[in-house]
This record gives C-alpha cells, structure tokens and sequence, in this order.
C-alpha cells in the first residue's frame, strides 16, 4: 500500500515557519486535497514531500521508507507554474523528460503516441511548446507527469488554462488514476474542484494544519443551517419571519428561496406552514449542508 505519510514536518525560513508541525496522511487509490489561503504553506509542504526540500523537524514516508531519491522517480508533480523547455518539440520534449525518469525511447514511444491522442495534442506533436496555447502547454505538462505511471502523483492547480471540455477530460484520467491505486495530493484554490474530486482534505492556514480527515465526514460535523425552498405560489409567512429574526433572505429568484436559518428556528415549522397554504405548490425543501468554500472561511478565519 503505498501510503504518504507526514508526521510534524516542519520547515523555517529564517524567523518564518513556513509549516509548523504538519501532520496528515494520503492513502492510495484515494484523492487527498491540499487547502490553504496564499501564504499558508502549501507550497513548502509539497516541496517537502518532493524531497526537493528537507524538513528541519519531523518525517515524510511514503510506502513506509522515508521520501529521497527512490520516491521522486516514483513520483509525478505537476507545478503551478510551468517548467516546459519552450524551444523543443513537443514530442522531443516528452521523450527527453521520460529518459530523466529512465524510461527508455522505445518504451516511451507508445506512451507517448498515446497520451498525445488522449488529449488532443497528435497534430501539435512536431511543433514547438511556445506555439501551443496555455491550455494546450498544460495538458503537455499533465502527460509529463503521468507519463512515467508514478505511484506517487502530485497535482497543482492542474486545470489552469483549461476550457471546461478539457477539464472534464483530465477529471476523467485523474480518476482512471485513482482507480488504479494510485496515490494523488491535489492542491487548488478552487473548491468546487475539490468537492468533486477529493476523498479526504488537509486544510493549512499560516503554516498549521486546521482541518484533516474525510472530507464526508468533515461537512456532516458542520451545522445544517440554511434552507433551500422551491414553490409556486405565494407564502408571505416567509417575509414576517425574516422580518422578525427567524432568518436571512441568502437568495430570492421567482420560485427559490434559500434561508440563512437563526439559532432557534424550526425547519419543520416552515414546511408545516407552506403545506398548510392550498395555494402553494412545493417542490423542494431541502436542509444544505454548508459548502467546502463556507467551511474553509469558517476554518482560516477561526484561526486569523
């Protein structure tokens, strides 16, 4: 089983700790998110556990022997910012990224062939990375990191520059990934990447680890306080409550409604009453479960 395991890793810059005894695991075949505002230490904990970086306390294993040389041929990281030679071939540059993982060429030739038609990319094979577009260079860098079939894949803000077909193109290879065992950390700013994707989460803020575990379980902890109504008809019941403090108007469109529930208010109540009126006709009521995007501005704010 080829799990990532960090216990206490911790790295100064000088007086800044740039992360501050971080602790978290990520098993295979599951999808870990990394969290965390700018500045928070995403970056020095993924540098860590590339061993591009050594932590000045703590340890990083993976499959139990602590991260090195071994673990980064194993492994495939795609940065946030690009590291493609702009000049080369789009295929010369794939081969010779392969060779430095010690795939030989004729082993990498059909890899190649294929990933390049997966995504796209056969008719751009012979020309230079800087005539390709932003979107295009990034799918050439995500076929670089996956190319050599890490165990270990390490993913930064992998769909920037990507239109929506293409994103849903690398969603579905990521999950190929994950159902073939492998072990992915995916770190992005954007949650509703993460909703979709992940499994478990770490979210970091200055440095710590705030929130950890699965991310099912972390958004069932969370109250359920908002409420989202769809009917026809008219229930002016909901304007006095809001009025009296029962709750906040979140949203109005012509038959939604979404309520920002106070301390003390029944839900039930609300339902009993819009079925009480013979002139509405109710086609949802549903108790929401706070958002991955409201859960980490409670979480960084609780730890401003």
């Amino acid at each position: 089983m080829s799990e990532l395991l960090l216990r206490g890793a911790t790295k100064r810059y000088g007086s800044v700790t740039a992360a501050d005894h971080v602790s978290f695991k990520a098993c295979s075949g599951r999808i870990l998110g990394l969290l965390g505002p700018n500045g928070a230490g995403k970056t020095t904990t993924i540098r860590m556990i590339a061993d591009i970086t050594a932590p000045d306390e703590g340890e990083i294993t993976f499959g139990g022997r602590p991260v090195g040389a071994w673990s980064q041929a194993q492994m495939g990281y795609l940065p946030e910012e690009r590291g493609l030679y702009k000049k080369m071939k789009v295929v010369d540059q794939l081969r010779y990224l392969a060779e430095l993982k010690g795939i030989s060429r004729s082993d990498s030739k059909p890899r190649i062939s294929h990933w390049l038609q997966r995504l796209g990319l056969e008719a751009w094979a012979m020309r230079k990375t800087q005539e390709l577009s932003k979107g295009m260079q990034q799918k050439l860098q995500f076929i670089a990191t996956i190319l050599p079939e890490p165990r270990l894949v390490i993913l930064d803000e992998p769909f920037s520059g990507l239109d929506p077909v293409n994103s849903e193109l690398l969603r579905d290879i990521i999950g190929e990934l994950k159902a073939d065992g492998r072990t992915i950390l995916f770190a992005s700013h954007r949650m509703e990447q993460v909703e979709q994707l992940c499994d478990d989460i770490c979210l970091v803020a200055k440095g710590r680890v705030v929130l950890n575990g699965v991310l099912r379980d972390i958004k069932r902890s969370y109250k359920r306080d908002k409420l989202a109504l769809e009917f026809g008809g008219a229930a002016p019941f909901l304007d006095e409550m809001a009025q009296a403090g029962a709750f906040e108007f979140l949203q109005q469109n012509e038959d939604l409604r979404i309520l920002k529930l106070a301390d003390g208010t029944n839900a039930r109540e609300i339902l009993e009453r819009l079925m009480a009126l013979p002139e509405v006709d109710l086609w949802r009521f549903e108790l929401m479960e706070p958002t991955l995007t409201e859960i980490f501005i409670r979480a960084v704010g609780a730890n401003a």
